[in-house]
Protein backbone atom coordinates (compact mmCIF):
# COMPACT_ATOMS: atom_id res chain seq x y z
CA UNK A 1 0.00 0.00 0.00
CA UNK A 2 1.33 3.03 -0.90
CA UNK A 3 1.45 6.32 1.82
CA UNK A 4 -1.57 8.26 1.29
CA UNK A 5 -2.25 10.95 -0.88
CA UNK A 6 -2.60 13.50 2.39
CA UNK A 7 0.04 12.45 5.14
CA UNK A 8 -1.46 14.51 7.94
CA UNK A 9 -5.03 13.63 6.66
CA UNK A 10 -7.23 13.40 10.24
CA UNK A 11 -9.42 10.34 10.47
CA UNK A 12 -12.41 9.73 13.14
CA UNK A 13 -12.60 5.87 14.26
CA UNK A 14 -16.15 5.24 15.84
CA UNK A 15 -16.59 2.27 17.39
CA UNK A 16 -17.93 1.01 20.56
CA UNK A 17 -15.97 -1.93 20.95
CA UNK A 18 -12.46 -0.84 21.85
CA UNK A 19 -10.35 -3.61 20.63
CA UNK A 20 -12.07 -2.61 17.22
CA UNK A 21 -11.43 0.75 17.96
CA UNK A 22 -7.89 0.08 18.65
CA UNK A 23 -7.39 -2.11 15.53
CA UNK A 24 -8.02 0.56 13.23
CA UNK A 25 -6.19 3.18 14.47
CA UNK A 26 -3.22 1.34 14.40
CA UNK A 27 -3.86 0.08 10.65
CA UNK A 28 -4.05 3.99 9.83
CA UNK A 29 -1.62 5.59 12.31
CA UNK A 30 0.84 2.99 10.59
CA UNK A 31 -0.13 4.70 7.24
CA UNK A 32 0.94 7.93 8.58
CA UNK A 33 -2.55 8.90 8.82
CA UNK A 34 -3.88 11.52 12.41
CA UNK A 35 -6.97 9.28 14.14
CA UNK A 36 -8.95 10.22 16.44
CA UNK A 37 -11.63 7.91 18.20
CA UNK A 38 -15.41 7.95 19.36
CA UNK A 39 -16.78 5.06 21.52
CA UNK A 40 -20.26 6.23 20.67
CA UNK A 41 -22.39 8.24 18.12
CA UNK A 42 -22.62 11.09 20.27
CA UNK A 43 -19.19 11.73 21.28
CA UNK A 44 -18.85 11.15 17.99
CA UNK A 45 -20.26 14.42 17.06
CA UNK A 46 -18.37 16.36 19.78
CA UNK A 47 -15.02 14.65 18.76
CA UNK A 48 -15.81 16.14 15.03
CA UNK A 49 -17.06 19.37 15.68
CA UNK A 50 -13.54 19.65 17.10
CA UNK A 51 -11.36 17.62 15.00
CA UNK A 52 -13.19 18.36 11.71
CA UNK A 53 -11.84 15.25 9.97
CA UNK A 54 -11.90 14.51 6.12
CA UNK A 55 -12.90 10.91 6.60
CA UNK A 56 -15.10 8.93 9.26
CA UNK A 57 -15.00 5.56 9.57
CA UNK A 58 -17.86 4.69 12.21
CA UNK A 59 -19.97 0.87 12.89
CA UNK A 60 -23.25 0.95 11.89
CA UNK A 61 -24.62 -0.63 14.61
CA UNK A 62 -23.93 1.24 18.14
CA UNK A 63 -25.76 1.81 21.76
CA UNK A 64 -27.66 5.27 21.13
CA UNK A 65 -26.97 7.29 18.29
CA UNK A 66 -26.26 4.65 15.49
CA UNK A 67 -24.30 5.08 12.31
CA UNK A 68 -27.25 6.22 10.80
CA UNK A 69 -27.23 9.09 12.85
CA UNK A 70 -23.50 9.57 12.39
CA UNK A 71 -24.28 9.71 8.61
CA UNK A 72 -27.48 12.42 8.76
CA UNK A 73 -25.20 14.68 11.58
CA UNK A 74 -22.32 14.80 9.78
CA UNK A 75 -22.61 14.75 5.75
CA UNK A 76 -24.40 18.56 5.94
CA UNK A 77 -22.21 21.39 4.47
CA UNK A 78 -20.02 22.31 1.74
CA UNK A 79 -17.17 20.63 2.96
CA UNK A 80 -18.63 17.78 5.15
CA UNK A 81 -16.37 14.51 5.99
CA UNK A 82 -16.44 11.15 3.51
CA UNK A 83 -18.17 8.63 5.95
CA UNK A 84 -17.01 5.22 5.91
CA UNK A 85 -19.88 2.47 7.18
CA UNK A 86 -18.34 -0.61 8.84
CA UNK A 87 -20.83 -3.05 8.89
CA UNK A 88 -21.80 -6.77 10.14
CA UNK A 89 -22.59 -9.01 6.79
CA UNK A 90 -26.50 -8.57 7.83
CA UNK A 91 -26.63 -5.32 7.59
CA UNK A 92 -25.47 -4.76 4.47
CA UNK A 93 -28.81 -3.80 3.22
CA UNK A 94 -29.21 -0.77 6.40
CA UNK A 95 -25.44 0.44 4.81
CA UNK A 96 -26.98 0.63 1.40
CA UNK A 97 -29.13 3.11 2.62
CA UNK A 98 -27.48 5.21 4.65
CA UNK A 99 -25.21 4.85 1.37
CA UNK A 100 -28.25 6.72 0.23
CA UNK A 101 -28.61 9.60 2.86
CA UNK A 102 -24.97 10.54 2.43
CA UNK A 103 -22.49 7.81 3.06
CA UNK A 104 -19.84 7.72 0.99
CA UNK A 105 -19.01 4.42 0.75
CA UNK A 106 -19.25 1.12 3.31
CA UNK A 107 -17.48 -2.47 3.84
CA UNK A 108 -18.19 -5.66 5.70
CA UNK A 109 -16.56 -6.79 8.91
CA UNK A 110 -14.40 -8.62 9.46
CA UNK A 111 -11.92 -5.82 7.80
CA UNK A 112 -9.17 -6.17 6.33
CA UNK A 113 -6.47 -3.92 6.13
CA UNK A 114 -6.04 -3.47 3.00
CA UNK A 115 -9.17 -2.50 1.93
CA UNK A 116 -10.18 -0.45 4.33
CA UNK A 117 -6.77 1.86 3.35
CA UNK A 118 -8.04 1.16 -0.54
CA UNK A 119 -11.66 3.21 0.33
CA UNK A 120 -9.56 4.95 2.56
CA UNK A 121 -7.88 6.15 -0.31
CA UNK A 122 -10.97 6.59 -2.65
CA UNK A 123 -12.81 8.96 0.13
CA UNK A 124 -9.61 11.36 0.47
CA UNK A 125 -9.55 11.74 -2.77
CA UNK A 126 -13.34 12.59 -3.44
CA UNK A 127 -12.67 14.59 -0.19
CA UNK A 128 -9.96 17.18 -1.87
CA UNK A 129 -11.42 16.89 -5.33
CA UNK A 130 -14.77 18.62 -3.59
CA UNK A 131 -12.67 20.84 -1.66
CA UNK A 132 -10.95 21.98 -5.27
CA UNK A 133 -13.97 22.28 -6.41
CA UNK A 134 -15.38 24.47 -4.02
CA UNK A 135 -12.49 26.57 -4.17
CA UNK A 136 -13.00 27.32 -8.05
CA UNK A 137 -16.53 28.15 -7.13
CA UNK A 138 -15.18 30.68 -4.64
CA UNK A 139 -12.85 31.66 -7.16
CA UNK A 140 -15.69 32.56 -10.03
CA UNK A 141 -17.65 34.09 -7.43
CA UNK A 142 -15.30 36.40 -5.59
CA UNK A 143 -16.76 35.86 -1.76
CA UNK A 144 -13.12 36.67 -0.41
CA UNK A 145 -11.19 33.09 0.18
CA UNK A 146 -10.37 32.99 -3.73
CA UNK A 147 -7.97 35.82 -2.58
CA UNK A 148 -6.15 32.98 -0.18
CA UNK A 149 -3.76 30.91 -1.73
CA UNK A 150 -3.13 27.52 -0.09
CA UNK A 151 -3.32 23.88 0.10
CA UNK A 152 -1.30 23.03 2.67
CA UNK A 153 -2.79 21.72 6.27
CA UNK A 154 -2.76 24.53 7.81
CA UNK A 155 -4.32 26.63 5.50
CA UNK A 156 -7.09 24.24 4.94
CA UNK A 157 -7.75 24.34 8.65
CA UNK A 158 -8.08 28.55 8.02
CA UNK A 159 -10.33 27.66 5.01
CA UNK A 160 -12.58 25.53 7.04
CA UNK A 161 -12.60 27.96 10.18
CA UNK A 162 -13.63 31.19 7.86
CA UNK A 163 -16.48 28.93 6.32
CA UNK A 164 -17.87 27.65 10.23
CA UNK A 165 -17.77 31.16 11.38
CA UNK A 166 -18.54 33.47 8.88
CA UNK A 167 -22.44 33.26 9.14
CA UNK A 168 -21.82 34.12 12.89
CA UNK A 169 -22.17 37.93 14.39
CA UNK A 170 -18.80 36.97 16.70
CA UNK A 171 -15.95 39.03 17.20
CA UNK A 172 -12.89 37.13 15.87
CA UNK A 173 -8.76 37.52 17.11
CA UNK A 174 -6.42 36.89 14.24
CA UNK A 175 -3.30 36.49 15.09
CA UNK A 176 0.08 36.10 13.36
CA UNK A 177 3.32 37.68 12.28
CA UNK A 178 2.89 41.19 9.76
CA UNK A 179 2.81 39.55 6.14
CA UNK A 180 0.91 36.40 7.11
CA UNK A 181 -2.87 38.14 5.29
CA UNK A 182 -4.59 38.66 8.00
CA UNK A 183 -6.29 41.46 6.02
CA UNK A 184 -7.45 39.03 3.72
CA UNK A 185 -8.76 36.53 6.16
CA UNK A 186 -11.05 39.21 7.42
CA UNK A 187 -12.33 40.23 4.36
CA UNK A 188 -13.35 36.23 3.80
CA UNK A 189 -14.91 36.15 6.65
CA UNK A 190 -17.13 39.32 5.70
CA UNK A 191 -16.90 38.15 2.44
CA UNK A 192 -19.25 34.81 3.61
CA UNK A 193 -21.01 36.14 6.43
CA UNK A 194 -24.46 37.62 6.10
CA UNK A 195 -23.29 41.74 6.19
CA UNK A 196 -21.56 41.20 2.74
CA UNK A 197 -23.88 43.79 0.94
CA UNK A 198 -22.47 46.13 2.83
CA UNK A 199 -18.90 47.70 2.42
CA UNK A 200 -15.87 46.03 4.66
CA UNK A 201 -14.47 48.85 6.94
CA UNK A 202 -10.74 48.37 7.80
CA UNK A 203 -8.12 50.42 9.82
CA UNK A 204 -4.64 50.04 10.86
CA UNK A 205 -4.34 51.04 14.74
CA UNK A 206 -0.50 51.26 14.67
CA UNK A 207 -0.69 53.54 11.64
CA UNK A 208 -2.45 56.89 13.06
CA UNK A 209 -1.88 59.02 15.80
CA UNK A 210 -3.62 58.34 18.87
CA UNK A 211 -5.02 61.61 19.47
CA UNK A 212 -6.64 61.03 15.59
CA UNK A 213 -6.94 57.49 16.20
CA UNK A 214 -9.93 58.79 18.34
CA UNK A 215 -11.92 60.71 16.32
CA UNK A 216 -11.53 57.77 13.16
CA UNK A 217 -13.09 55.23 15.20
CA UNK A 218 -15.42 57.33 17.31
CA UNK A 219 -16.23 60.42 15.35
CA UNK A 220 -16.43 64.10 16.90
CA UNK A 221 -19.07 66.36 17.13
CA UNK A 222 -17.99 70.42 15.48
CA UNK A 223 -15.60 72.53 18.08
CA UNK A 224 -14.39 69.35 20.44
CA UNK A 225 -11.09 70.39 19.45
CA UNK A 226 -8.69 72.62 17.51
CA UNK A 227 -9.26 71.96 14.26
CA UNK A 228 -12.56 69.84 14.45
CA UNK A 229 -14.26 72.27 11.84
CA UNK A 230 -17.39 70.00 11.20
CA UNK A 231 -19.14 67.10 12.59
CA UNK A 232 -17.04 63.94 11.44
CA UNK A 233 -19.00 60.41 11.70
CA UNK A 234 -16.31 57.69 13.03
CA UNK A 235 -15.87 54.15 11.82
CA UNK A 236 -17.77 52.39 13.90
CA UNK A 237 -20.83 54.39 13.06
CA UNK A 238 -19.96 54.22 9.42
CA UNK A 239 -19.80 50.30 9.61
CA UNK A 240 -23.13 50.08 11.20
CA UNK A 241 -24.54 46.95 9.52
CA UNK A 242 -21.27 45.54 8.66
CA UNK A 243 -17.72 44.46 9.52
CA UNK A 244 -15.11 47.01 11.03
CA UNK A 245 -11.64 45.34 10.64
CA UNK A 246 -9.03 46.56 13.76
CA UNK A 247 -5.51 45.93 12.79
CA UNK A 248 -3.04 45.71 15.38
CA UNK A 249 -5.08 45.83 17.85
CA UNK A 250 -2.21 45.43 20.06
CA UNK A 251 -0.86 48.72 19.79
CA UNK A 252 -3.86 50.52 20.93
CA UNK A 253 -3.47 53.04 23.99
CA UNK A 254 -5.22 51.61 27.47
CA UNK A 255 -7.64 54.20 26.90
CA UNK A 256 -8.69 53.61 23.77
CA UNK A 257 -8.77 50.03 24.74
CA UNK A 258 -11.40 50.98 27.15
CA UNK A 259 -13.71 52.69 24.60
CA UNK A 260 -13.74 49.87 22.16
CA UNK A 261 -14.70 47.71 25.02
CA UNK A 262 -17.45 49.65 26.17
CA UNK A 263 -19.02 49.92 22.52
CA UNK A 264 -18.63 46.52 22.30
CA UNK A 265 -20.63 45.89 25.44
CA UNK A 266 -22.77 48.70 24.74
CA UNK A 267 -23.47 48.31 21.23
CA UNK A 268 -23.14 51.95 21.25
CA UNK A 269 -20.63 54.73 20.84
CA UNK A 270 -20.33 58.84 21.77
CA UNK A 271 -18.93 60.76 19.26
CA UNK A 272 -15.72 63.02 20.98
CA UNK A 273 -16.97 65.86 22.50
CA UNK A 274 -20.59 64.84 21.91
CA UNK A 275 -23.05 63.77 24.53
CA UNK A 276 -25.82 61.64 22.67
CA UNK A 277 -25.16 57.95 22.82
CA UNK A 278 -25.54 56.31 18.82
CA UNK A 279 -26.55 52.52 18.91
CA UNK A 280 -24.25 51.01 16.30
CA UNK A 281 -24.31 47.35 15.22
CA UNK A 282 -20.82 46.37 14.35
CA UNK A 283 -18.93 42.84 13.68
CA UNK A 284 -15.20 43.90 14.71
CA UNK A 285 -12.68 41.57 13.35
CA UNK A 286 -9.12 42.20 15.24
CA UNK A 287 -5.65 41.07 14.45
CA UNK A 288 -2.44 41.87 15.90
CA UNK A 289 1.29 39.92 15.49
CA UNK A 290 1.72 41.42 19.10
CA UNK A 291 1.98 38.77 21.62
CA UNK A 292 -1.10 39.89 24.12
CA UNK A 293 -0.86 37.57 26.79
CA UNK A 294 2.39 38.87 27.91
CA UNK A 295 0.78 42.46 27.48
CA UNK A 296 -1.77 41.78 29.78
CA UNK A 297 0.76 40.01 32.35
CA UNK A 298 2.28 43.71 31.70
CA UNK A 299 -0.18 45.55 32.13
CA UNK A 300 -0.39 47.05 28.82
CA UNK A 301 -3.51 45.29 27.13
CA UNK A 302 -6.93 44.91 29.30
CA UNK A 303 -7.65 41.34 29.92
CA UNK A 304 -11.10 42.13 29.39
CA UNK A 305 -11.01 43.51 26.36
CA UNK A 306 -8.86 40.01 25.04
CA UNK A 307 -11.81 37.83 26.15
CA UNK A 308 -13.94 40.35 24.73
CA UNK A 309 -12.22 39.90 21.18
CA UNK A 310 -11.19 36.29 21.12
CA UNK A 311 -14.53 34.83 21.45
CA UNK A 312 -13.12 32.96 18.29
CA UNK A 313 -9.57 32.83 18.10
CA UNK A 314 -7.39 32.44 14.49
CA UNK A 315 -3.85 31.49 14.51
CA UNK A 316 -2.35 32.33 10.44
CA UNK A 317 1.05 30.05 10.31
CA UNK A 318 3.80 32.08 8.98
CA UNK A 319 5.02 31.32 5.41
CA UNK A 320 8.10 29.56 6.99
CA UNK A 321 6.25 26.75 8.11
CA UNK A 322 4.27 26.05 5.00
CA UNK A 323 6.52 26.74 1.92
CA UNK A 324 4.75 23.90 0.03
CA UNK A 325 2.29 27.19 -0.56
CA UNK A 326 5.04 28.65 -2.23
CA UNK A 327 4.57 27.51 -5.85
CA UNK A 328 1.10 27.85 -5.94
CA UNK A 329 1.53 32.03 -4.21
CA UNK A 330 4.27 32.01 -7.00
CA UNK A 331 1.98 31.41 -9.93
CA UNK A 332 -1.14 33.69 -8.33
CA UNK A 333 2.04 36.60 -8.03
CA UNK A 334 2.67 36.18 -11.69
CA UNK A 335 -0.45 36.48 -13.02
CA UNK A 336 -1.33 39.62 -11.01
CA UNK A 337 2.05 41.35 -11.69
CA UNK A 338 1.88 40.98 -15.41
CA UNK A 339 -1.72 41.77 -15.30
CA UNK A 340 -0.51 44.82 -13.34
CA UNK A 341 2.70 45.72 -15.49
CA UNK A 342 1.77 44.47 -18.88
CA UNK A 343 4.72 41.88 -18.72
CA UNK A 344 4.75 38.53 -19.93
CA UNK A 345 7.19 36.59 -17.51
CA UNK A 346 5.95 33.02 -17.10
CA UNK A 347 7.70 31.12 -14.99
CA UNK A 348 10.78 30.66 -11.87
CA UNK A 349 13.36 28.38 -13.59
CA UNK A 350 13.00 25.36 -11.16
CA UNK A 351 16.03 26.11 -9.22
CA UNK A 352 15.04 29.67 -8.53
CA UNK A 353 11.96 28.38 -7.70
CA UNK A 354 13.74 26.01 -5.13
CA UNK A 355 15.43 29.02 -3.72
CA UNK A 356 12.04 30.44 -2.53
CA UNK A 357 10.84 27.57 -1.27
CA UNK A 358 14.21 27.25 0.84
CA UNK A 359 14.02 30.87 2.17
CA UNK A 360 12.59 31.23 5.85
CA UNK A 361 10.31 34.78 4.64
CA UNK A 362 10.78 37.06 7.55
CA UNK A 363 8.55 39.42 6.01
CA UNK A 364 6.04 36.42 4.71
CA UNK A 365 3.50 36.61 1.98
CA UNK A 366 4.24 40.08 1.72
CA UNK A 367 7.81 39.89 1.30
CA UNK A 368 7.55 37.08 -1.45
CA UNK A 369 5.25 39.30 -3.33
CA UNK A 370 7.87 41.79 -3.33
CA UNK A 371 10.48 39.69 -4.26
CA UNK A 372 8.82 38.27 -7.08
CA UNK A 373 7.30 41.46 -8.45
CA UNK A 374 11.19 42.90 -8.56
CA UNK A 375 12.22 39.24 -10.02
CA UNK A 376 9.67 40.09 -12.91
CA UNK A 377 10.38 43.43 -13.86
CA UNK A 378 14.15 42.76 -13.78
CA UNK A 379 13.44 39.86 -15.68
CA UNK A 380 14.96 39.40 -19.33
CA UNK A 381 13.32 36.43 -20.70
CA UNK A 382 10.16 34.82 -19.83
CA UNK A 383 11.73 32.69 -17.42
CA UNK A 384 12.78 33.65 -14.30
CA UNK A 385 16.98 32.45 -13.60
CA UNK A 386 18.02 32.22 -9.85
CA UNK A 387 20.70 35.39 -10.80
CA UNK A 388 17.80 37.77 -11.38
CA UNK A 389 16.48 36.95 -7.84
CA UNK A 390 17.68 39.31 -5.16
CA UNK A 391 20.80 38.91 -3.24
CA UNK A 392 19.47 38.68 -0.21
CA UNK A 393 17.51 35.32 -1.21
CA UNK A 394 20.21 33.63 -2.58
CA UNK A 395 22.96 34.40 0.34
CA UNK A 396 20.37 33.53 3.09
CA UNK A 397 19.09 30.13 1.92
CA UNK A 398 22.64 29.34 0.63
CA UNK A 399 23.57 29.98 4.08
CA UNK A 400 20.34 27.57 5.64
CA UNK A 401 21.35 25.13 3.75
CA UNK A 402 24.27 24.75 4.90
CA UNK A 403 23.05 25.09 9.40
CA UNK A 404 26.33 26.07 10.99
CA UNK A 405 27.16 28.59 8.27
CA UNK A 406 30.23 26.64 7.65
CA UNK A 407 31.48 26.27 4.00
CA UNK A 408 34.29 24.15 2.89
CA UNK A 409 37.40 26.53 1.66
CA UNK A 410 38.43 25.90 -1.77
CA UNK A 411 42.18 24.54 -0.64
CA UNK A 412 39.77 22.00 1.62
CA UNK A 413 40.44 21.19 5.22
CA UNK A 414 41.84 18.46 7.44
CA UNK A 415 38.92 16.82 9.06
CA UNK A 416 40.49 15.04 11.99
CA UNK A 417 42.10 18.35 13.31
CA UNK A 418 38.30 19.98 12.56
CA UNK A 419 36.65 17.58 14.76
CA UNK A 420 39.44 17.37 17.54
CA UNK A 421 38.60 20.95 17.37
CA UNK A 422 35.06 20.65 17.71
CA UNK A 423 35.80 18.36 20.85
CA UNK A 424 38.01 20.97 22.72
CA UNK A 425 35.47 23.05 22.38
CA UNK A 426 32.51 21.53 23.52
CA UNK A 427 34.66 20.10 26.21
CA UNK A 428 35.70 23.70 27.43
CA UNK A 429 31.61 24.83 26.86
CA UNK A 430 30.94 21.75 29.36
CA UNK A 431 33.81 22.22 31.66
CA UNK A 432 35.31 18.85 30.58
CA UNK A 433 32.32 17.01 31.63
CA UNK A 434 31.97 14.73 28.96
CA UNK A 435 28.11 13.72 29.62
CA UNK A 436 27.37 17.66 28.73
CA UNK A 437 29.82 17.53 26.12
CA UNK A 438 28.66 14.65 24.34
CA UNK A 439 25.08 16.02 24.05
CA UNK A 440 26.47 19.20 22.39
CA UNK A 441 28.03 16.94 20.05
CA UNK A 442 25.23 14.58 19.55
CA UNK A 443 27.38 11.49 20.38
CA UNK A 444 26.86 9.41 23.05
CA UNK A 445 29.05 9.08 26.31
CA UNK A 446 31.21 6.13 25.54
CA UNK A 447 31.76 7.37 21.66
CA UNK A 448 33.29 10.95 22.96
CA UNK A 449 34.94 8.71 25.38
CA UNK A 450 36.17 7.03 22.72
CA UNK A 451 37.46 9.98 20.66
CA UNK A 452 39.47 11.82 23.45
CA UNK A 453 41.26 9.01 23.97
CA UNK A 454 41.94 8.77 19.94
CA UNK A 455 43.16 12.42 20.11
CA UNK A 456 44.89 12.62 23.44
CA UNK A 457 42.87 15.36 24.73
CA UNK A 458 42.99 15.47 28.68
CA UNK A 459 41.40 18.75 31.17
CA UNK A 460 44.42 21.06 31.47
CA UNK A 461 45.25 21.03 34.79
Amino acid sequence: MNPPSTPRAHILVVDDEKHQRESLQMILEDEGYRVTVAADGREALARAAEARPEVVLTDLKMPGLSGMDVVRSLHEGPLAPKIILITAHGSVERAREAHKLGAFDYMSKPVVADELLFRVERALESYHLTEKTLRLERRLKGDGLEAIVGESASMREVFRLVEKIAPTSSTVLIRGESGTGKELVARAIHARSQRTGRPFHAINCAAIPENLLESELFGHERGSFTGADARKIGLFEVASGSTLFLDEIGDLSLPLQGKILRTLQEKEVKRVGGNETIPVDVRVVAATNRDLEAMMKAGLFREDLFYRLNVIPMVLPPLRERTSDVPALVTRFLEKINAAHGTTVARFEPAALDLLCGHSWPGNIRQLESVVERAVLLSEGETIRVDELPLEIRHQTAVAARPYGFEIPAEGIDIEEFERQLIVQAMERSTWVIAKAARLLGLTYRTLQYRLEKFGLRRPV
